[in-house]
């Protein structure tokens, strides 16, 4: 049923655009803003007509718009500059550097309902590091994490008077995962306890560490070293979705009121997601450690050790990841005839979903490498602490009607970093703080018209517990075609 879900959706994805729906988020995992409308006015969206955006911001905005139909087309880039340094070793940069983001809506308002439907990234994370840094652990292969979650929308609002608009949306949700990820062997025996590991930034169990545990206290491992490094790799080709993939439900419900000819207050509602774990059977845990030279050699024990991977093959599930409850209000001041500001204050409960990143890895019953035999059936159970904290946005926007054609906009967004910098890791620097907007919109005839937005995040940085610096800046572009018909 899983794999039907899922061919289901890499299909309609495919026919709608040809382009990937994964994203580099700058509100912690959200984008700083959906829709080149909202985007120029510094995410600024709950209390205008923004376009189809709304069924990602405030959904109940759709019913502002007039009478008939839009179809809105846009893509979006995201130009994040990641660079990690740890003191003694050479700077790691990552060459995750360019995101495309494709996003289409449609709605149609008659009398006082609208309807439609949209299909919108809804924002993630992204690193790549070569196999040389230190961040690879002397494993010589490549690291990166990449993570996208989308959106399918479907929005239905009603006008109660020629004040008040209510609406919400039903949302299939669907989140996949690329994760290559290199510890080193003191990282990884930190997160044992059998191995006297303090556990400060996770843990890590099953029947695979007790059999690991087993050979140490056997011999058949160096007692003085035994692990080298450790990784879990799943990973795929597709510009779609990412190797592991879960999918679910989550519902918006949001409400515009006009207060005077020239004020509008806006308020919306997004619920915590109901994703089902991100799953593949196509992982594998590799470690490198020190095995006896003899039993290498298919002999009796020796007491001298050798360096020696062992992959292990098997099916992984990423649990509990969730996208968070949102909720915030927002104010439209028409000042003059052609000047509009824009503010909105957001709430994003990041603290309920990013408490824990979990692991849950079953070896297959039969393994390709021999030294890997042993821990055929076997399970590893990896937790690392995140401890994200929730993360209050402010966004601010102004628009100025220039010509009847033309309109320009600026806007500032700014929140507190939800990523502690104890836990920070360089695959997932999610710690952008503050965004500077641009752009506009050109209105091409009585049907068509184009807007873009510009965005700038100022480097930020961070040092974890464990001494890695992680430095981050961005610069991001959308543009959007809208027809009315």
């Amino acid at each position: 049923m899983q794999s039907m879900r899922k061919n289901g959706v890499h299909l309609a994805v495919a026919l709608a655009l040809a382009a990937p729906l994964s994203a580099w988020a700058t509100n912690g995992m959200n984008l700083e803003a959906y829709g080149p409308i909202a985007g120029g006015m510094g995410g600024a969206s709950f209390a205008y007509d923004n376009g189809t955006a709304a069924v990602a911001n405030n959904p109940a905005t759709i019913g502002l718009m007039a009478q008939g139909s839009r179809l809105d087309v846009a893509l979006g880039f995201l130009g994040p500059n990641v660079s990690s340094s740890m003191t003694g070793m050479p700077d790691a940069d990552s060459s995750a550097d360019a995101f495309y983001m494709p996003a289409v809506g449609y709605a149609h308002k008659q009398g006082q309902t609208s309807y439609g439907i949209g299909l919108f990234g809804q924002g993630g994370m992204g690193t790549e590091y070569d196999g040389n840094s230190f961040l690879a652990a002397g494993s010589g292969k490549t690291v990166r994490s990449e993570v996208g979650v989308g959106r399918l929308l479907i929005p239905l609002t009603y006008d109660v008077n020629d004040k008040l608009t209510i609406g919400g949306s039903l949302d299939y949700v669907w989140a996949t995962m690329d994760l290559r990820m290199a510890m080193s062997g003191a990282q990884f025996g930190d997160m044992v306890s059998a191995l006297g590991g303090s556990q400060t930034f996770g843990t890590a169990s099953g029947s695979m560490v007790t059999g690991m545990v087993g050979m140490i206290t056997g011999g058949q491992l160096d007692p003085n070293g035994p692990v080298n490094w450790t990784r879990f790799d799943f990973s795929n080709s597709s510009a779609f979705f990412g190797e592991a993939f879960g999918d679910g439900l989550a519902a918006k419900l949001g409400m515009a009121y006009k207060v005077n000819e020239r004020l509008s207050v806006g308020a919306t509602y997004h619920s915590k997601t109901n994703l089902s774990d991100m799953s593949t059977g196509n992982a594998t845990v590799s470690m490198n450690v020190n095995m006896d030279d003899g039993l290498l050699a298919g002999g009796s024990p020796t007491g001298t050790y050798s360096p020696v991977s062992v992959p292990v093959t098997g099916r992984i599930k990423v649990k509990d990841f969730q996208w968070p409850e949102t909720y915030g209000i927002g104010l439209a001041f028409q000042a003059t005839d052609k000047v509009m500001l824009a503010a909105d204050v957001k709430h994003i409960g990041w603290s309920d979903v990013m408490e824990n990143f979990q692991m849950s890895f079953t070896a297959d019953a039969n393994q390709d490498n021999p030294l890997a035999a042993g821990f055929a059936g076997g399970t590893l159970d990896a937790s690392m602490i995140q401890n994200w904290k929730d993360q209050t946005v402010l966004a601010l926007g102004a628009s100025v009607q220039t010509t009847q054609q033309l309109a320009l906009r600026v806007g500032f967004n700014t929140s507190t970093n939800p990523v502690p910098d104890k836990y920070m890791n360089p695959l997932f620097p999610a710690i952008i703080k503050s965004h500077y907007t641009v752009g506009g919109g050109y209105e091409i005839n009585t049907a068509s018209s184009i807007n873009a937005s510009f965005t700038y995040a100022p480097e930020v940085e961070a040092t974890n517990g464990g001494g890695v610096t992680t430095t981050h800046s961005q610069f991001n572009w959308q543009v959007m075609y809208s027809h009315l018909f």
